[in-house]
């Protein structure tokens, strides 16, 4: 099973070479998500994309492991 941490690189990876990807994921990240990696993000989840700028940083604070599903980090525990 694909990491949730393998998963944010490869889409981070896609947004810096793909400028449409882009502004698909900061628009509509759940369908840029499906459509570039296959993954289906379920309805009751919600997803925002937000770019960094100078000036700007952006700290998420995640969930502690323990209260995600059962504390893994895959993306089948997330979503």
């Amino acid at each position: 099973m694909m990491s949730l941490d393998s998963l944010k690189l490869q889409i981070l990876q896609k947004a810096w070479d793909d400028p449409a990807f882009k502004q698909e994921l900061l628009t509509n990240p759940k369908k840029a998500i499906r459509d570039a990696v296959g993954v289906d993000i379920p309805a009751h989840i919600e997803v925002k994309a937000l770019e960094e700028k100078p000036g700007l940083f952006y700290l998420v604070v995640p969930q502690p492991p323990e209260e995600t599903a059962d504390g893994r980090s895959d993306v089948g525990a997330a979503w």
